[in-house]
């Protein structure tokens, strides 16, 4: 027999001290020694982050800098001014921020940058990812601040209220883990007595009569029990009667679209040969339809040429869509939408194209929002020329309408 060699016994509470210190850290970081990081309390900034070494904290100024979160990360931040035309409600204290008298509707902050040309503008409180905690809630005039969640903690939708959950620490007696808590979802379990997961033995013999017939050997009861489980029942019997369903269902569909092709064919027939008799008709009844050359034998179909006519006249006004428009005056238009420091830009277009702000945040992460806009829109339909020169208006782009509208320049080839 193998001997099995003890732990010291002055080990014993070191290792006690540890796992006890470990499930009383309420905020999931260590340091490097695996020591409970310290919080920095509202009022406090970090000088030092978490690390190597434990949480280092300094007061806030008054009027200079404030912290309203606890955290063992985020430093002081400098307080916001209020615009000139908005009068300061409350001044900037080390717990909070400068408030200012003006209220935005729910959702919405008040952005007072120091030196924006954007200060004073309501704006819409920024939404935390999954995978992301809200540390600091959407004030007055503060935006929502959010965090990734640590190692233990999970957030499994986009909010800009909730912060990180604490993630389910183990298992039930009777469940199962399916799944290990991540940043997005939280630990998986699953009962170990549902049907799925498990048969009995009277059908396995039915159901898989090979399984059955193996001759045994000593391990063979164990690998079949074993292999056996998680298996669901009926699922060979349940696709070859699906099969047969669907091959049906596609049958039918085959034929549904063949008689429908037969019946538009014979429609259309029928209409061309009612219309042939009544223009013969009407030729044999009017001077319009005689010789007029007789040398050339050249005859004039007076109904053709208006039916000609109306065409022409219809191609001409189809509308023009935007994807039709040559690559480069796609170029100029975007580069446009896409100018510094104007406040009509493209996000004003999507808002007027009735894009929703969530998609407009999506579409703003990326290198080039205002051509991933055009593009995304023009596959739609009615995204013609004319609709987007009328939300340009709308939006007071009148500069763009008039690259629209400038002709571009056409090579021809002699």
């Amino acid at each position: 027999m193998k001997r099995t060699r003890a732990l010291p016994l002055w080990l014993l509470p070191l290792l006690a001290a540890g796992v006890v210190a470990n499930q009383g850290c309420e905020n999931g970081l260590f340091t490097s020694t695996g020591d409970c990081c310290d919080l920095c309390p509202p009022g406090y900034g970090v000088t030092v982050p978490c690390g190597t070494t434990n949480t280092k904290c300094e007061p806030c100024i008054q009027n200079k800098t404030f912290s309203s979160i606890t955290s063992a990360t985020e430093p002081c931040q400098p307080c916001s001014t209020c615009p000139g035309h908005v009068p300061t409600m409350e001044s900037c204290s080390p717990t909070h921020d400068a408030l200012c008298a003006v209220s935005c509707p729910r959702g919405q902050y008040l952005h007072v940058g120091n030196g924006s040309r954007s200060a004073g503008q309501c704006r819409l409180c920024q939404v935390c990812p999954k995978g992301y905690g809200a540390i600091q809630l959407c004030g007055p005039n503060t935006n929502t601040m959010c965090r990734k969640c640590p190692e233990g903690y999970y957030s499994e939708e986009k909010s800009s209220l909730e912060p990180c959950l604490r993630c389910r620490q183990e298992c039930d007696d009777s469940e199962v883990m399916i799944q290990d808590c991540t940043p997005f979802s939280d630990t998986l379990c699953m009962d170990k007595e549902l049907q799925i997961l498990k048969r009995t033995e009277g059908d396995s013999r039915k159901e898989f009569p090979k399984r059955a017939s193996l001759p045994d050997s000593e391990d063979g009861p164990s690998q079949n029990t074993s292999s056996s489980e998680f298996v669901p029942p009926l699922a060979e019997d349940q696709s070859n009667n699906i099969i047969p369903v669907y091959c049906s269902i596609l049958a039918a569909v085959v034929v549904g679209l063949l008689a429908y092709v037969a019946f538009k064919c014979w429609s259309t027939c029928k209409q061309k040969q009612q219309l042939a008799k009544a223009r013969a008709g009407e030729l044999a009844a009017s001077p319009e339809g005689e010789k007029l050359h007789s040398d050339s034998g050249v005859f004039l179909d007076t109904h053709s040429l208006q039916e000609h006519h109306q065409l022409n006249k219809a191609h001409k006004a189809e509308p023009r869509f935007y994807a039709s428009l040559p690559p480069h005056k796609r170029e100029e238009v975007e580069q446009l939408l896409e100018e510094p420091g104007h406040g009509k830009d493209w996000r004003c277009l999507a808002n007027h194209l009735g894009y929703e702000e969530e998609t407009v945040d999506t579409i703003g992460r990326g290198e080039a929002p205002a051509h991933t806009l055009l593009s995304d829109w023009s596959t739609k339909e009615g995204a013609t020329l004319e609709a987007l020169c009328t939300a340009l208006v709308a939006i007071e782009r009148e500069d763009v309408v008039e690259n629209l509208n400038t002709p571009t320049e056409v090579s021809s080839v002699v």
